[in-house]
């Protein structure tokens, strides 16, 4: 059998017609090996390379990256620049091992070369220092880069068996709402640790004042919610999430000293009715997890907890986004797969699901870094 598809011919637009030949010049190695010589198009052709090789050394940067986080070189430099030397002693790596480490890690601005041939911060090390949620992030990705080793068979396989599909212990589970503190125990605190910054996106571009009861669904350990609740002291607070997570945020909202403000609530938000009560609801970092039909159900128990007028409130990384394509198709296009479900959805697909679960209005509001979460507001 044929493995070969025909397809009918198209009517070209002047922009397919010019990529067409782009894209024969391009492929041509005489083509090339000319653009490299000539002077007009040499810095094209070596940025090209460069993005290129990039793509393909990319896993490279990202395990010296990891390197840095588990050996903690970042916070062996936060006080100043040390010597290769006493850097082999901290790290507990031979003087060899710390010099291609620390010129590695150079060239990526991680650390950056001082005098005396001491190693410093650099500026992507530095931004480093004290931040609990990126860092967790690094140590997590270990079991995506399991998944993606080959990423033919995990495109070709049927979703789940993964080691990501297995951490994400509700992920394609049916019986997630029955799950224990020690199952999820490890997945609800990465979330956690990752959580502030997304909450300062969400509460700078959305302040909550305005509202009287905020309900955030799936809101993990309430980390969202505290910081919420912090900066509007006289909003009452409501968390949804599986009752072994709904546990986990009681012990912290009352460690936060917001016990006399806020509830929690054990279920799933795939077979059980929202608890009413909140005129504003948040989504954060929920909606893209899921597959469409469960996503839709999602909003639409969101819409009948809501009164009249109510507030949603859907925050997540989307697809589209302009200068962060990369990270909505390509990264999390691909997270997603390895997860098990979910796939990433664009700002006006978002508007469409949100118009077809019942919400009358839907827009956007600018957060200050979309590429960690965009916003929409949509209201009942």
């Amino acid at each position: 059998m044929s493995d070969q598809v025909a397809e009918a011919p198209l009517a070209l637009s002047l922009r397919d017609r010019f990529l067409a030949f782009r894209d024969r010049m391009v492929s041509s190695p005489r083509f090339r090996a000319w653009a490299a010589r000539f002077p007009l198009t040499r810095p094209l052709a070596r940025r090209r390379a460069r993005a290129l090789f990039d793509l393909n050394a990319g896993f490279v940067y990202s395990q010296i990256l990891t390197a840095c986080v588990r050996l903690r070189v970042f916070d062996a430099l936060r006080e100043g620049p040390r010597s290769i030397a006493y850097l082999a002693v901290k790290l507990s790596l031979s003087t060899e091992a710390t010099l291609r480490l620390m010129e590695a890690a150079a060239a990526l601005d991680l650390v950056e070369a001082r005098g005396g041939g001491r190693y410093g911060l650099g500026s992507l090390g530095a931004a480093l220092v004290d931040n609990a949620g990126v860092v967790a992030m690094v140590e997590h990705h270990a079991m995506l880069y399991a998944d993606l080793a080959d990423p033919v068979a995990l495109l070709r396989s049927p979703r789940g068996g993964t080691k990501l599909a297995a951490y994400w212990a509700y992920a394609g589970n049916d019986g997630a709402a029955s799950l224990d503190l020690g199952a999820v125990g490890e997945y609800s605190a990465l979330m956690a640790a990752s959580q502030p910054m997304i909450a300062a996106e969400i509460l700078g571009a959305y302040p909550l004042a305005r509202h009287r009861c905020l309900m955030d669904v799936g809101g993990g350990e309430g980390a969202f919610l505290s910081a919420a609740g912090h900066s509007a002291p006289k909003l009452s607070l409501m968390l949804f999430d599986l009752p072994a997570v709904a546990e986990r945020a009681r012990a912290r909202l009352a460690a936060e000293g917001l016990a006399d403000r806020a509830t929690t609530h054990g279920g799933s938000f795939h077979t059980d009715a929202l608890p009413e009560g909140a005129d504003v609801i948040s989504l954060v970092r929920v909606v893209h997890d899921h597959d469409d039909d469960a996503a839709a159900g999602i909003l639409a128990r969101a819409h009948a907890a809501l009164p009249q007028g109510g507030t949603l409130l859907l925050a997540e990384p989307m697809s589209g986004t302009p200068g962060a394509e990369p990270i909505g198709e390509a990264y999390f296009g691909f997270y997603l797969l390895a997860m098990g479900r979910g796939r990433p959805r664009r700002m006006e697909e978002l508007q469409h699901m949100l118009a077809t679960a019942g919400f009358s209005t839907s827009r956007p509001v600018r957060t200050r870094t979309p590429m960690l979460t965009s916003l929409l507001v949509a209201t009942k």
